[in-house]
Order: structure tokens, then sequence, then C-alpha cells
């Protein structure tokens, strides 16, 4: 690890995040690439896997012990070694980027909160991790704890279900990185193409969860191609999730002849081939903190179908287009948008120049405000 300079240090908790890079781990990476583009005083913490990913972005590093693989025991060792570790740096602040956060230090603690969906959505979380994550949203605003969100709805959530005080309060949008997420070269889409055996498709990225929509997405992607000649097919991208009703629904459709399938985790690279080059992007949520596929979507030129549901129209604004959660609903925007190619092309360029006012930059800016850096 480098030698820390004498600014106030602030000490970063990557233990969290998972192998493959959803939402929360491009947040945190992402923040922590601008901190040390900006040159500040700032340690990650994270698990030995992730040593290489944030040892080339030249940041100051402490790797935890293994055990800190499996999930009780990184709780553990939140509680008991991050607070001794924030002691032996003499950090001033420790940044807990998902949730839970160390009870007893006496360092000053900021947490990031994504979303309340354990409360707006209560039947999309399992029992166990509903009432674990309701305990610590609840004490994070009992004990005065700064907390960083992603998007007004989520403040204002947070605010209200919690009790919370609104001056600890602070909003920071996440960001896109545009040399990641661009339009793609004509090149690009078609050996995507190529590689997944498709002519075309609607795209949709995200874990495969309940509140992501994806049944109701399915169902009204054949509502919506059911009388199409060349049917484009359905990409669903990202980690398997808990949705057990996926696979099955994706079976349906496959029995009826639609071509839809879950491609898995896409590598970064490949992103902007499988977005940008996609009919639509759809995303039709039923409730988000900020909704970042969207963001990325929109940064890659496509067109966007996504729905109102809580932070989803402060991301997207007049640059998306908008869907109903269920089945018809998402099966009649779709149709709208299948049938007007200049509506999708209007709406491809207006969602790359509103995504380029979300940067990086600007959330460094939110975080080093609550960091008192």
């Amino acid at each position: 690890m480098k030698k820390a300079s004498a600014q106030p240090l602030v000490l970063v908790d990557a233990t969290a995040i998972s192998a493959q890079r959803g939402g929360v781990g491009r947040y945190v990476e992402e923040l922590v690439r601008e901190s040390v583009l900006a040159g500040l005083s700032l340690v990650v913490v994270c698990q030995p896997r992730d040593q290489k990913a944030f040892a080339d972005m030249d940041c100051d590093l402490v790797v935890a012990p293994r055990r800190v693989q499996t999930v009780p025991l990184r709780f553990l060792w939140e509680q008991i070694g991050l607070p001794s570790l924030a002691r032996r740096l003499r950090a001033t602040t420790i940044h807990s980027p998902h949730y839970t956060f160390p009870l007893f230090t006496r360092r000053h603690r900021v947490v990031t909160i994504h979303d309340l969906t354990f409360w707006s959505h209560p039947d999309r979380h399992s029992a166990v991790k509903r009432l674990f994550f309701k305990f610590w949203i609840v004490a994070s605003a009992r004990m005065g704890i700064d907390v960083i969100v992603p998007s007004a709805a989520t403040g204002e959530e947070y605010q209200r279900v919690a009790r919370a005080n609104k001056d600890r309060i602070t909003v920071a949008f996440h960001g896109v990185d545009r040399n990641t997420f661009h339009p793609p070269t004509s090149r690009a889409v078609a050996k995507f193409a190529r590689a997944n055996g498709v002519a075309s498709w609607i795209a949709f990225l995200g874990t495969i969860e309940p509140r992501k929509n994806v049944v109701p997405l399915i169902e009204g992607y054949q509502l919506a191609t059911r009388d199409m000649a060349k049917r484009p097919s359905l990409l669903l991208a990202g980690a398997p999730g808990w949705d057990g009703a996926v696979n099955g629904a994706i079976a349906r459709a496959v029995d009826n002849g639609y071509d839809v399938r879950h491609l898995g985790y896409i590598p970064l690279d490949e992103l902007p081939a499988y977005l940008g080059g996609a009919i639509v992007v759809t995303y039709p949520s039923e409730g988000e903190g900020f909704g970042l596929p969207v963001l990325e979507a929109m940064s890659c030129g496509a067109p966007v179908l996504t729905s109102r549901s809580l932070s989803l129209p402060e991301v997207g604004g007049d640059a998306v287009a908008y869907a109903e959660t269920t089945p018809e609903g998402i099966g009649r925007a779709l149709t709208d948008l299948l049938a007007n190619a200049p509506r999708r092309t209007s709406l491809g360029l207006a969602a790359v120049t509103r995504a380029a006012q979300f940067t990086w930059t600007a959330c460094l800016a939110a975080h080093r405000s609550v960091w008192d850096l």
C-alpha cells in the first residue's frame, strides 16, 4: 500500500461487491477510479479475488482476509476487522457502499443506500433478505449516519420510511463511463450478431430478479411480435439472480416459436454492441434506486423502453419511452416503438445527449462533500 498523504483519509469497504460487476460493483469501481484521478487520500479494502482489478487503478489498497469470501464471515469482519483496520490506517471516514456498516466505531461513517424496495416491493425479496436489509437501513437513520443515495426518489423514500434526518441525506447520481459505453460501430454490432446467431434483437440488461419484471417482459414481447413475419430475438443479459419463474417463461416462449434467450453475464467491452445494436433496449422494472442499465443503454445510443417507477424518470427524462409494467402495457409500448423507426432514431440521439449529463466526476463531487474532503 502506498503511503497516505496528510489530508483526511477515507477507507472504502469494497468487500461487499460481487465478482461479476453489477450496478453496485461498477459504482464502487468508478468512484475509486475518479478518486485516484483527483488525487484524493483514499484506501480501498477488497476481497482477494478483486485485488488485481483495484491494483490496476493504482489506488491505495488493502486485501481483506480470505475468510471474507463467505457472507457470514464477511459481516463479522465488517464489525470487527474493518474498524480495526480503520484505526491502524488512522482513517477519518469509513464508507460502506452497500447498506451495512460497522456498528461500533468512533470514525465518521458514510453508507450508501441504493433503493428502498424492501418496503415498496416487499414481495420481490425473500423474507430473510427483507428483514436483514430493513434492519440496516433503519439503523443508519436511528444512528444519524450520513447516507448517500443515487436519486432524489430514493432519498425521499429513505427519509419517509426510515424517518431519517433530511440533512443527513445526499443525492449523488451515478455516472456513465463514455469510454466504455458509447454508440458502437457497425462492425462491432455485426460481430456481436454473428457470435450470437441473431439478425436483430430486443435487449434487456440486469440481474434476473423479480422486481426487474422479466416474466412480464417476455410475455409483452410475444404480444408485440406475434404478427411479425421476421421477429427480432429477445436477449436477456445479466446475472441469473433469484427469479425462478424466468426459466419457465423462456421455455414457454421458445415452445411457441419465439427466440428468447438468457445470455448470462456479458463482458463490459461487448456491452456497447449489445445495447447500441438492439432495436430497443427494454427495462420495465417495478422499482429502481437509480437504473444504471438505462443510463448505460442511453449512452450507447439505444432507444430505451422503461417504466415510470421510482427513480427511472430522473434518469430517462424525455429521452426514453415509458410503459406500464404489465405484459399488456409492455406489449403496447413495444408494438408502437417497433412500428416507428423515426421515433427510435430520435430517442437514440436524445439519449446520448442526456446520458452525457451524468458523470462520475459529478458523483465524486457529491461524495467528497460527505467525506469532508
